[in-house]
Formats: structure tokens, sequence, C-alpha cells
């Protein structure tokens, strides 16, 4: 292996396995997200908070962090890699916060409202791209990061384009073979604004890696966060459709009293 140089600039690989992985739990955390959007608001009119939030953790949480999170695992570098925690957490609290106040503004105040779907639309694609970004300095590693700024203005128009696209998706489409094909969709916009943002940076080699005594890493992180979002994503699927199932019942069983 040729020894690294310091003012080297880093040529990055992918994992074509992380990559596919990136895209199922996207695709899978939008599914849910877009089941949930259209439960949000109950037959009263009120908004269900609970099924807020699962939507929020569900299109946050998992189809956009877990994605992002899993997309930084699958680039690798010839220098090793871990990610500050404290950095790396803020950044998924961020994203399901944003995530739940873009579908409460465009959808969860009744019905669908287009001035709250464009400013939603807005705060949730710059939400995204500060979430990647901030993952991104969250890297702990033997390089230094310089940004061309063109690219990033481009992953900036595709995260709010896309979230524009997910909130309108969410709000009116019925079917759900409907549902899946826009999951599809909303997956590979995630996953385009991630790699699109990752290829802004160039990684040039300094003398050590920062000392960073909360970093994390290893081998099976990606793994890790795959098996721990699936999980929670087939919770929130069960409980989101499970109270839907329910209500009905109890509405009779009320009606009868």
């Amino acid at each position: 292996m040729t020894p690294l140089v310091v003012g080297q600039i880093l040529s990055p690989e992918y994992s074509l396995g992380m990559v596919a992985l990136s895209f199922l739990i996207s695709f899978a955390g939008s599914l849910v997200a877009l089941i949930c959007a259209g439960r949000m608001v109950g037959a009263d009119g009120k908004p269900n908070l609970a099924v807020v939030a699962c939507a929020a953790v569900a299109l946050g949480g998992i189809g956009i962090w877990s994605m992002h999170f899993i997309g930084m695992l699958a680039y690798r570098l010839p220098v090793a890699i871990s990610y500050n925690m404290p950095l790396t957490v803020v950044s998924l609290v961020a994203a399901i916060l944003i995530s739940g106040i873009a579908l409460y503004m465009a959808g969860g105040r009744r019905r669908f409202s287009k001035p709250g779907w464009l400013a939603g639309s807005l705060l949730a694609g710059i939400g995204v791209c500060v979430m990647h970004y901030m993952g991104m300095f969250a890297m702990n590693m033997r390089a230094s990061m310089n940004f061309d700024l063109a690219t990033v203005g481009l992953s900036v128009l595709i995260a709010v384009t896309a979230a524009g696209a997910a909130l309108w998706l969410a709000f009116n489409l019925r079917k759900f073979t409907h549902k899946v094909a826009a999951a599809a969709v909303m997956g590979v916009a995630v996953c385009t604004m991630h790699y699109v943002g990752m290829s802004a940076a160039s990684m040039v080699c300094i003398a050590a890696a920062p000392t960073d005594a909360l970093a994390i890493g290893g081998s099976y992180m990606g793994l890790t966060v795959f098996g721990t979002a699936g999980a929670v994503l087939i919770f929130i699927y069960w409980v989101v459709t499970g109270s839907s199932l329910d209500a009905p019942v109890a509405a009779r069983r009320a009606r009868a009293g």
C-alpha cells in the first residue's frame, strides 16, 4: 500500500452493498411515513400528534437520517473514519423534529395546505442539508474537507425539491400501490441529494486525525443501524395501522353503549 503524503487528495470509493442498503432503508422509511401521513388527522378533524410523531420518526429518523448515516458508512477512504457521537445524535434529533414540523405544516391541520406545503418544503429541504453536512463534519479522520460551493448549492436545490415532492405525495395519494411507487421515488431523491452532497467534498490528507474521545465507529455499524431502523419501522407500522383498525371498533362500542 502506497504511504499517504500530507496534502495528498484522497480518492473515495463506495461499498455498493451499503449503497443498496441506504436506498432500501430510505424507501422503507418513506413508505411507512406515507402510510402514517394518511392517518395524521382523525375523524374529528383534529391532528393525531402520536401519528405525527410516528411519521416524523419514519421520514426523518429512518427515511432520511438512517439513509444518510448508512451512506456515510458506504464512503470509503484510505484512512480510518470514526464519527463524533454528540454531533451524530444532534443530527438525528434535528432530522426528526424538522420532518415532524414540516409534516404538520403541510397537512396536520385538518387538510392539505398549499402555503404550509411550500413553507414546510423549504424548511425540510434546508433542514436535510444542515443534517447532512453536520453528519459530514462529524467525521473524525486524517483528512480535512474542502467544499465545491456549486455542488453544495445543487444538493440544497435537490433537497428542497425532494422535500416538496415528499410532502405533496404524503397528503395526495390514497392507493397503496401509488404510495409504494412514491416511496421509491422519494428514496431515489434522498439518495441523490446525499451522494451529490458527498461529491461536493474533497478530502485532503493531514498529518494526523484530530483527537476525539467521543468518536464511534466499527465495521458493523451499517448493519446495526439498518437492523435497528428496520425494527423501529415495523413497530411504527404495527402501532399506526393497529390503532387505525381499532378505531372503528371502539366507535361502534361507544355508540352501542
